[in-house]
């Protein structure tokens, strides 16, 4: 285990060094979920066109739970495992790029489950009809992910597990979505 825990870090350094001054700003900013919130009406929009408003309401109850779970699943992980974020590693302090602080624990990184839940959950629902929306929806939930590491606060394996876990609530609750909404006329 110590041997993953030191490649970890090392792929860590390697990746959050790239960075530099002029692209704190950009990574900051792909970070935040507010700037998203065109992309989620996006997504709203698509669902609508192609399940209707009935549906629709359905399915945003499963997202809505999905992403709860997805989110609170990744705190009680944090807090159970203990596992430092970069930025509050004093071992890592004058190895690493330090842009942003963060809380406490980082194992698993909860915008990496978030983002691959959304496209996962995107891709079970509508990658049929849109071929270039899965390539599009996993493209920018790794590049959220990416941030994380760039910006000092995930390590890659929190952002691994995080992705991992995020596809797979966004396969079960698409399933589940799919499920409710076969039963629903109009």
């Amino acid at each position: 285990m110590n041997e993953i825990i030191k490649e970890d870090r090392e792929a860590f350094l390697y990746l959050n060094n790239l960075g530099s001054k002029p692209f704190d700003a950009f990574w900051l900013l792909l970070s935040e979920t507010w700037v998203w919130v065109p992309l989620y009406i996006i997504f709203l929009y698509l669902l609508y066109k192609n399940f209707g408003w009935k549906k629709v309401a359905f399915i945003m109850i499963f997202i809505v739970l999905g992403v709860t779970v997805s989110d609170q699943l990744a705190g009680i992980f944090k807090h159970g495992i203990m596992r430092l974020r970069p930025c509050n590693d004093p071992a890592l302090a004058r190895l690493m790029r330090h842009v942003k602080d963060g809380g406490t624990y980082g194992f698993y990184s909860s915008h990496a489950s978030n983002t691959f839940f959304f496209a996962s959950f995107m891709t079970f629902m509508l990658g049929s009809r849109y071929r270039l929306l899965p390539v599009l929806v996993f493209f920018w939930a790794a590049m959220v992910s990416y941030s994380r590491i760039y910006l000092g606060v995930h390590f890659p394996m929190d952002i691994a597990m995080g992705a991992a876990v995020g596809f797979l609530l966004g396969g079960l609750f698409s399933t589940l979505a799919k499920k409710a909404t076969a039963k629903v006329k109009g």
